[in-house]
């Protein structure tokens, strides 16, 4: 009560906060009479003068009202916009590393200029994120008028670019992209042999646009970069062979969940089972030594009890097809992860593919969190604020309205079934549309739309439907939903990056009815004739009350309604808004509770009536905050399990990228070598033991296996002042020697290089098994929760020794190829190149990839032993203007001679 007698008197924090930043707007409309003054040439020369002045000790922030001044005008000559004072609110907000709520058809994409202009002026690069490649691609055109007009460049970063056009696009001051493409790049930099090789530079600030949609929704599930494994078709029909034997009694099962665990009786049987097979080292499952049995077990389970065949798949021509639970397609092409689509294949009997081992993955969360400052913009964050600050450490700030909001938010109307409400929907979209009302329809699948769009044929009403992911062909038809009587179907709206203008849209109608007309007179006129056409249309609509925006459905998270929402009432104009539910739609039939209010709805409902309240409302409201909470502590048990993975990922990273700045790694593989041989000798020869105790014989083999050495050892046994560290000492100095021997027949630069390229491929190999074993560790952890034990405590625990075992793997093997291996080259060895990738970032919603991966259907081996060192070829000085002669005198791996910056054999040399 007190509280909101305090906020009605003062304002809440959040309006004191945006009132606080007045004093900076009245700095920056200050400037603007002189730059309004200034010819083009010198408001240009501005961003000089900044850069000196940055140079000589001021601050960003000291800049910050004259840059954003400086924007505004160039904007205004550039674009013939000039950003309203709501707009500098976000420049500032955005500026100072927190989210700008602003609502739609605010113009987000204008007031990034702002933030992003001031940031790139020390040069570090700014990153501008946003969904998709289509909004990429235009933001970045539109707005790099404004950015070139004041002297820095634009790059953008979409699917197919080869590495070095990414690289001119990362030195830009400004780079526009999609999070994939970000993400994606920075684990492939990750995984290069050479620094010149990588295109990204270190991360200074990212702006995010729709930063609700790309930190939260699709930070649900990590981008994967991964490649094919060894066979191990025999270990999953073995594995089913068990499963296969087991009866309902061995296990639980939830099907809500999808989830099913073994009893303990199940797990005895299972047990007594896997050790009769030779398939169980030691007595106990759930020992360390078992967790890939474990974890294949599970998978096994799960595709036998869990997926039936013809409903959550089929199997035609040897294969197993995914079908769409939404629309009920086969998916072609698409397989489950994790192993469980080959545990399905092994139930089925059909040929067993080989599972893609991930070979590097990182969240959302965790990569974003590595930008010194990062900011973003939407329509809708302040639901989700508390999120944003637990993970991310930014405050949303709600940016007011440039004119009040006119838009009406009726309550929701409740049906008894779906049926009825779509039969009702479709009455009260013609009746709209017949008085030429525009109607936007949000629906929460494509099934949902298809449905609708059978309704709405049968009232004999004409419309549009978007679910497809085809970004630019949408953006035409989102851009015209405002137009009279237009019906407009749309699966979900966030992210689509065009604004609903009432009457239609004059740049589209332009590009879509103007597409062959030159410039000139004629398409003046015509463009003039559109305008006109479009203020007509724009008073009727107006006076039919603007934009009716329909929800057949509530989401189960109030952001996404709201986006929806948020649609209609841009800039003043009139609006309508109502949501129409049924006891059948998923957010009740889930998640709604079966309480007599919900039984009197079924019994005492007549076919087609509605029923209408406040507190129905409020009811939804209350469900959608829990299945909030409940999906933010799934995100939160993600990053929960990330960072512990993020550490190593560090250590590693940061490993790489040290052995491939140093001028020589030579005591990085002497440090490796001398404590090889004190694990060699200790294991053999213990503290305070006697020499007729030591294990002489093992010694022996391991230093002749691993070091590739046989020292006179029974010699010094002889001696009676040998020790443990005498023995270390000689078996050290024997091992240098013979190193010693090999390097001494290469060049010092050769002999670099070989210890480099060792050392990367191995550090490689181990990540690579150890993410495979992470992955497997986190499918059975769980199971710990019955022992009393905290899941994330256990994993962080196990993950940090199975971390210190491959260090310790990496340490012997480096050590055992530098021994082992035979060196003959006269020049510089080639390091390996990376094989090709697949790429995977699944859409919460939808399951669809929209990794954009070019590279998925052109898996090359990756290879799981060291590769034999080769010589490199020489390049010929010059090979001629004719492709045709270029097979043999060009290495593969060389650029391509005709200057498309690709390697030769993705270039001319394609085979």
């Amino acid at each position: 009560m007190f509280g909101g007698i305090a906020k009605s008197l003062f304002g809440s924090s959040n309006d004191r906060y945006v009132k606080s930043l007045n004093p900076i707007l009245a700095k920056i409309a200050s400037f603007e009479p002189a730059l309004q003054a200034m010819d083009d040439a010198t408001l240009a020369n501005q961003t000089v003068l900044f850069r000196e002045r940055l140079a000589n000790g001021e601050t960003l922030d000291q800049l910050l009202p004259e840059a954003f001044a400086t924007v505004r005008e160039a904007a205004r000559r550039v674009l013939g916009q000039r950003h309203y004072d709501v707009q500098m609110v976000g420049g500032i907000v955005l500026h100072r590393g927190e989210i700008a709520e602003m609502r739609t058809g605010e113009g987000k994409t204008l007031v990034a200029t702002l933030a992003t202009y001031l940031n790139a002026l020390p040069g570090d690069g700014v990153h501008v994120i946003t969904v998709n490649d289509y909004l990429a691609a235009r933001d970045a055109d539109w707005m790099s008028r404004v950015y070139g007009f004041l002297g820095l460049t634009t790059g953008v970063i979409v699917p197919n670019l080869s590495d070095e056009e990414r690289r001119q696009a990362y030195a830009s001051d400004i780079t526009y992209g999609t999070n994939n493409e970000f993400g994606f790049d920075y684990l492939r930099d990750n995984m290069k042999y050479e620094r010149s090789s990588m295109v990204q530079r270190p991360f200074a600030m990212a702006i995010v646009d729709e930063v609700d949609s790309v930190l939260i929704d699709e930070a649900r599930t990590p981008l994967i970069i991964s490649g094919p494994t060894d066979d191990k078709s025999d270990l999953y029909i073995s594995v089913d062979a068990v499963v296969k034997q087991l009866d309902d009694g061995d296990y639980e099962k939830d099907e809500k969940q999808k989830t099913i665990v073994l009893t303990e009786d199940g797990t005895e049987k299972v047990e007594r089972i896997l050790e009769g097979a030779g398939l169980l080292e030691g007595a106990n499952l759930y020992d360390f030594e078992n967790t890939q049995v474990v974890h294949h077990l599970n998978q096994a389970l799960r595709a036998n009890v869990m997926f039936k065949r013809d409903v959550d798949y089929l199997v035609k021509d040897d294969k197993v097809v995914i079908i769409d639970e939404f629309t009920g397609r086969m998916m072609d092409g698409r397989r489950w992860s994790d192993g469980l689509h080959q545990a399905v294949e092994a139930k089925e009997g059909v040929t067993i593919e080989p599972e893609n081992q991930t070979m590097a993955s990182i969240t959302f969360q965790n990569y974003f969190r590595m930008y010194p400052k990062l900011s973003g913009m939407t329509g809708t964050a302040s639901t989700e604020a508390a999120e944003f600050f637990d993970i991310y450490k930014m405050n949303v700030v709600t940016i007011p309205t440039n004119r009040p909001i006119n838009r009406v938010d009726e309550e929701d109307e409740f049906y008894k079934d779906t049926h009825d409400k779509f039969r009702a929907i479709a009455k009260k979209i013609r009746e709209h549309a017949a008085k030429g009302q525009p109607v936007l329809v949000g629906t929460v699948s494509i099934e949902k739309s298809e449905l609708l769009s059978e309704f709405l044929r049968q009232e004999g009403v004409d419309h549009s439907v978007l679910n497809a992911r085809y970004h630019e062909s949408e953006a035409h038809i989102v851009a015209q939903a405002g137009r009279l009587s237009a019906v407009t179907i749309a699966t979900n709206m966030a992210g689509r990056g065009t604004d609903i203008q009432l009457g239609g849209n004059l740049e589209f109608r332009a590009e879509d009815e103007l597409a062959g007309m030159p410039e000139g007179p004629e398409r003046e006129q015509a463009l003039e004739q559109i305008r006109q056409e479009i203020a007509a249309e724009k008073a009727r609509v107006l006076e039919a009350g603007g934009l009716f925006v329909l929800g057949t459905e509530r989401h189960e998270s109030r952001r996404i309604d709201n986006q929806l929402r948020g649609r209609s009432g841009r800039q003043g104009d009139p609006g309508l808004s109502r949501f129409y539910l049924s006891l059948e739609d998923d957010l009740l039939r889930i998640f709604g509770p079966d309480t007599l209010f919900a039984r009197m709805m079924r019994s005492n409902l007549e076919d087609g009536e509605a029923i209408g309240s406040k507190w129905l409302t409020k009811a939804i409201e209350t469900a959608q905050k829990k299945v909030e909470a409940r999906n933010y502590d799934v995100r939160k048990q993600v990053v929960e399990y990330d960072d512990v993975m993020n550490d190593q990922r560090k250590v590693i990273y940061e490993q790489r990228a040290d052995i491939m700045d140093a001028d020589t790694v030579g005591d990085v593989v002497e440090d490796m070598r001398a404590e090889t041989v004190n694990a060699i000798v200790g294991d053999a020869c213990p503290p305070n033991s006697y020499p007729e105790q030591w294990d002489i014989e093992g010694m022996k083999t391991q230093l002749a296996e691993v070091l590739n050495i046989q020292p006179p050892i029974d010699e010094w046994l002889k001696e009676e002042a040998i020790d443990p560290e005498l023995v270390t000492e000689r078996v050290q100095a024997e091992a240098d020697t013979m190193v010693a021997a090999k390097a001494a027949d290469l060049e010092p630069e050769t002999w670099t290089s070989v210890e480099k390229s060792i050392l990367l491929q191995n550090l490689d190999h181990h990540w690579k098994e150890h993410l495979a074993t992470l992955d497997a560790l986190r499918q059975v952890v769980h199971l710990r929760a019955y022992a009393q034990k905290t899941p994330i405590n256990e994993y962080k625990q196990e993950a940090f020794s199975l971390f210190q075992r491959m260090l310790d793997a990496i340490r012997v093997d480096v050590t055992r190829t530098i021994a082992q291996a035979q060196f003959r080259m006269e020049a510089l060895p080639e390091l390996p190149e990376l094989p090709d990738f697949i790429t995977t970032h699944f859409d919460p919603f939808t399951g669809e990839d929209n990794s954009a991966d070019v590279d998925a259907g052109t898996l090359g081996l990756i290879q799981t032993q060291i590769p034999p060192m080769q010589m490199v070829q020489p390049s010929p000085v010059d090979v001629g203007d004719d492709p045709a002669q270029w097979e043999g005198q060009v290495s593969r791996n060389a650029p391509c001679p005709c200057g498309s910056g690709r390697k030769y054999k993705h270039c001319h040399g394609a085979v």
